[in-house]
């Protein structure tokens, strides 16, 4: 469960149901690729297409400027959806604590030091 009161860089955007399309990572920067939940918190948001329970946007979930960022475990499943996409499945958990981040979800479980995050919408 995420406590989204504490990320306000998550606002308009519901992790839990939204897939994880790919994880780019470099010294100083984690990101996400996501097939996103918006919630109608979302300037992007729009009433769900027919034949989905969500809005569904393309987005980023960006960690910048990290000062590390260490994998306690790593998955290489893909998933493949009714449509035939496949993803890594979700980022069920997200915890904060002073300057430390901790997500975890099919894919794995990170660590990421001294970053803020935020949500960056494609197109």
């Amino acid at each position: 469960m995420i406590d989204y009161g504490k990320f306000p860089g998550l606002a308009g955007v519901y992790l839990e149901d939204s897939y994880v399309l790919a994880i780019a990572e470099s010294a100083d920067r984690l990101t996400f690729r996501l097939d996103a939940v918006l919630t109608p918190d979302s300037p992007a948001y729009h009433a769900p297409r027919p034949g989905e329970q969500y809005c569904y946007a393309i987005a980023s979930l960006v960690f910048p400027h990290v000062k590390g960022i260490e994998w306690l475990a790593r998955a290489d499943r893909h998933y493949t959806d009714a449509t035939g996409e496949e993803d890594l499945g979700n980022i069920d958990t997200l915890e904060v604590t002073d300057d430390l981040f901790v997500a975890e979800g099919d894919w794995g479980r990170v660590r990421i030091r001294g970053s803020q995050l935020y949500v960056e919408l494609e197109g």
